[in-house]
């Protein structure tokens, strides 16, 4: 299943993720300039002369700093060419070779997977002079590119293609969806100790220093039963006065955002030791407003101290917190010591089915009778709503057309028992429900 995979490799700012933008046709990777703004990998799939294959963009490599965040962000580095195919090896043509370039040079020379160099910001032939002296590194011809006006781009994705290797059955589209989970919340909740140790390795990197997750990085993943998934761990959602005056944290959580709106399914970590903020809420909130399903999980909960029945009063306090997603199921869990963490993904897995659901028109309207003569539908100015018949129009989330007589008789408060007995009658555990009302005078039915 696994494609052929790129790594993009080279000291900080030399346009690694512009050139990996260009090529994923969007901007994934955060653009500062600002060293160390890509910590983490962050993945794209690509397409060129027939060929796929996966690119990880790496945080910038500086070989000799003694930083915490710099050096996981070697090791995550280390860890993409550990699993690449074809390495890029990028280097800024407007400076020249530097000292920087060289340390990294000699730490891929312990690298036998094959190495393309790659000089650029190479905008102008004045710069062409400057190529000569890469070849000092002993690493081959160098290739010049400009990743921001588009230069030489073509030529670079077909030395990766001639080097990539041989495609095999592997490749070829494979019907069955992946699902698409992202892990949200607010900062230090444990979204990337979880994704960790999901995925059973060091996937991301984990500090305790507010802002280490900056993009929203995508891991392919498939469980022992075989359902495939595609983890999306998040930066952590602060509130916005928090972030106004920090333009990378801004893009970070717009990132989020992002994340959310091209999910299947949110699984939003919540601190069992502070309980449902009202950041939670809000994060909460733009789930349900996307449409997403949803599962909660409570992280730390090795941190507490338990008495009779810890749980089961802590659930009904997260439901009461998070009413208008009461249909959300709600896992307890550790990421650190790894407790019942294996109940994550039959959790998603579950929302997910339910998320997809389609009821047949027959059944659908059958409970739609029992539930209308088991309380009768509301009156208004002495007129009372009538509602015909239901049909599904779509999944991913169900959404319900309701043919009725008058949208005005339809209270909120009989729309959401209707919601409550489809879901008494079909489960839809972790998935919003959706009704659209639509007016059709009773002659025409």
């Amino acid at each position: 299943m696994a494609k052929p995979l790129v790594a993009i490799v080279g000291r900080p700012n030399v346009g690694k993720s512009t050139f990996f933008n260009r090529i994923a046709g969007r901007r994934i990777s955060i653009v500062e300039d600002v060293p160390g703004v890509t910590r983490d990998r962050v993945y794209a799939d690509v397409e060129w002369m027939g060929r796929r294959f996966s690119m990880v963009d790496t945080g910038g490599l500086d070989m000799r700093s003694d930083d915490v965040l710099l050096s996981q962000m070697r090791h995550q580095a280390q860890i993409a060419m550990d699993t690449a195919d074809v390495i890029c090896f990028f280097t800024d043509g407007r400076e020249g070779l530097t000292p920087d370039d060289e340390d990294v040079a000699n730490f891929l020379r312990k690298t036998r997977k094959p190495l393309l160099l790659v000089v650029n910001k190479m905008d102008h032939m004045g710069l062409t002079d400057q190529l000569y002296e890469y070849y000092n590194l002993g690493l081959g011809d160098p290739i010049a590119i400009s990743s921001t006006n588009m230069l030489g781009l073509g030529d670079l994705l077909e030395e990766i293609v001639t080097r990539l290797p041989q495609a095999d059955a592997d490749e070829q589209e494979d019907d069955e969806h992946i699902i698409q989970l992202a892990l949200v919340g607010r900062p230090n909740v444990g979204k990337s100790s979880l994704t960790n140790k999901l995925l059973g390795q060091e996937r991301t990197m984990v500090s305790n220093i507010p802002g280490t997750t900056r993009d929203a990085i995508d891991t392919f993943f498939e469980d022992s039963d075989g359902t495939q998934y595609n983890i999306i761990d998040t930066a952590g959602m602060r509130k916005k006065k928090a972030v106004e005056d920090e333009s990378l944290e801004r893009y970070s959580v717009l990132r989020a955002i992002a994340a959310i709106d091209r999910c299947d399914v949110a699984l939003l970590l919540i601190d069992a030791e502070t309980g449902v903020t009202e950041q939670d809420t809000k994060i909460a909130g733009l789930i349900l407003n996307a449409g997403k399903a949803v599962v909660v999980a409570v992280n730390k909960w090795d941190a507490i101290e338990k008495e009779t029945k810890t749980m089961d009063i802590f659930r009904k306090q997260v439901i009461s917190d998070l009413k208008f997603m009461s249909y959300a199921p709600v896992l307890f869990l550790s990421a650190l010591t790894g407790q019942r963490v294996h109940t994550v993904l039959s959790a998603v897995k579950d929302a997910f089915e339910q998320y997809k659901k389609r009821v047949p028109t027959g059944v659908l309207n059958e409970a739609l009778a029992d539930a209308q003569s088991t309380l009768q539908s509301p009156m208004s100015g002495g007129r009372r709503l009538k509602i015909y018949y239901a049909t599904q129009q779509s999944v991913c989330p169900p959404t319900f057309v309701l043919f009725i007589n008058d949208e005005k008789l339809m209270h909120f408060a009989y729309e959401r028992y209707l919601e409550n007995q489809f879901r008494k009658s079909f489960g839809f555990a972790g998935t919003p429900i959706r009704f659209i009302l639509r007016e059709k005078k009773h002659k025409d039915t």
